[in-house]
C-alpha cells in the first residue's frame, strides 16, 4: 500500500511521549501502530454497525410478525414454560 496521506493530530504531549517509548519498546515505528490502530477500529466501527443493522431487522421482522397476529401471548408463553419446568422436574 503505497502511503499517499499524511495525517496531522494534536495530542496531550504526555500522550504522544508514553506512546512514542512504547513504539520504540516494542520496536515498530509509530506510524505503523497507528495505522494498525486505524485499521481495528475501522473494523470494529463496520462490525457494530453490522449488529445494530442486524438487530434493527430483527426487530421490525418481530413487529411485523406480531402486527399479523403470529406472536404468541406472554401469558401463553409463561404457561408453555412452566409446564416444561414441572416435566423436567418429575423426571
Amino acid at each position: 500500500m503505497t502511503k499517499q496521506a499524511i495525517f496531522t493530530m494534536e495530542l496531550e504531549p504526555e500522550l504522544r511521549e508514553e506512546f512514542m517509548a512504547e513504539a520504540e519498546a516494542s520496536h515498530r515505528p509509530a506510524s505503523q501502530i497507528m495505522r494498525e490502530l486505524m485499521r481495528e477500529f475501522i473494523q470494529r466501527q463496520r462490525e457494530a454497525r453490522a449488529y445494530e443493522d442486524f438487530l434493527h431487522r430483527k426487530v421490525e421482522t418481530a413487529r411485523a410478525s406480531k402486527q399479523a397476529g403470529k406472536g404468541t401471548p406472554n401469558d401463553e408463553v409463561a404457561a408453555q414454560f412452566a409446564a416444561r419446568r414441572a416435566e423436567v422436574g418429575r423426571s
